[in-house]
């Protein structure tokens, strides 16, 4: 078996089953190989530009699968590598991702610039696990151009995905509801980008209309979300989308950069609050192998005194 060190360098000269075979260990928190993530080279350590990373999120049904699949051809049009990291519901058995992306996105199999990948949300609110961050470090270091980071959709809980993300695109229906709830849902703070998808169905432009109402009443200083029309099923208003996300990107890298860098400083520290989360959540199940879950299961003790022997211990 491979140790870390030659793993990661297979995968950062292209050897595509070893760059997934890291992203397995990545996702099992693997300590060996994510300290080896912490020694390379990482483009984005040292400020937004490459890759471009972009999410893409909102409610489900959206077409975030169909809109990624878009992207895909136009970024490799222009002869770009992209990584697309698909965020999947995780598996109430396993914990695993569904994989339903993979599935809309297998007519780009075979082609060495396209790598597509699915992650288990592992039942994180945010819609993100704790590997997204150093999977996307690691995607970064294999040369990628772009990495697009498709959420599961599930309304405030996305505020996590602005920060992994350079630019974060909001995806919505004329079926998506109540534009006031969105607002609600945090959407507006959280988008780089609106787009209105299924742009050809009745109600688009009144969405369209209440969204550009909405962003007029929330601009101040900085970036100004720009709100487009996509059918992203047969590529209309794709490559408006593409250079919009591209225009955000350069006020990353100028203006905007000290908005770029506290949304970075952030997910560093949602990343930390992961992870000894994951640490603990683990310890906690080992300690339920003894007498301490003996006596949780039989009723002996209640959950909450559970808790405080554990922690005390």
């Amino acid at each position: 078996m491979l140790g870390a060190t030659e793993l990661l360098d297979r995968a950062l000269a292209g050897d595509r089953r070893a760059l997934a075979r890291a992203i397995s260990l990545i996702e099992r928190g693997d300590r060996a190989l994510c300290a080896g993530l912490g020694r390379l080279r990482v483009r984005r350590r040292d400020g937004p530009g490459a890759p471009h990373v972009v999410g893409l999120t909102g409610p489900p049904g959206a077409g975030k699968s169909t809109l990624a699949d878009a992207w895909i051809a136009e970024t490799r049009a222009v002869g770009l590598r992209i990584a697309v990291v698909a965020v999947d519901p995780s598996s109430p058995f396993s914990g695993g991702a569904i994989l339903g992306d993979r599935i809309r996105m297998e007519r780009h199999t075979g082609d060495p610039g396209v790598f597509v990948r699915s992650l288990s949300a592992r039942g994180r609110v945010g819609g993100l696990s704790a590997a997204c961050a150093e999977l996307i470090d690691l995607l970064d270091a294999a040369g990628f151009d772009r990495i697009l980071v498709e959420t599961v959709g599930v309304g405030q809980s996305e505020l996590a995905v602005m920060e992994v993300a350079d630019t974060v695109v909001v995806l919505l229906t004329p079926e998506s509801g109540d534009t006031v709830q969105t607002m609600k849902a945090g959407l507006l703070e959280v988008a780089s980008v609106f787009a209105v998808n299924k742009a050809d169905r009745p109600g688009a432009e009144s969405l369209v209309r209440l969204l550009a109402q909405a962003v007029a009443l929330d601009a101040g200083v900085g970036w100004v979300p720009p709100v487009l029309r996509a059918v992203s099923s047969n590529g209309e208003g794709v490559p408006d989308l593409l250079a919009a996300a591209s225009a955000h990107l350069a006020w990353c890298v100028a203006a905007g950069r000290p908005d770029w860098d506290a949304r970075r400083a952030e997910g560093r520290v949602r990343q930390f609050l992961d992870l000894v989360a994951d640490e603990a959540r683990a310890g906690a199940r080992r300690a339920l192998v003894g007498e301490l879950g003996a006596d949780l299961r039989a009723g002996r003790l209640d959950p909450r005194a559970a808790t405080r022997i554990w922690t005390s211990s």
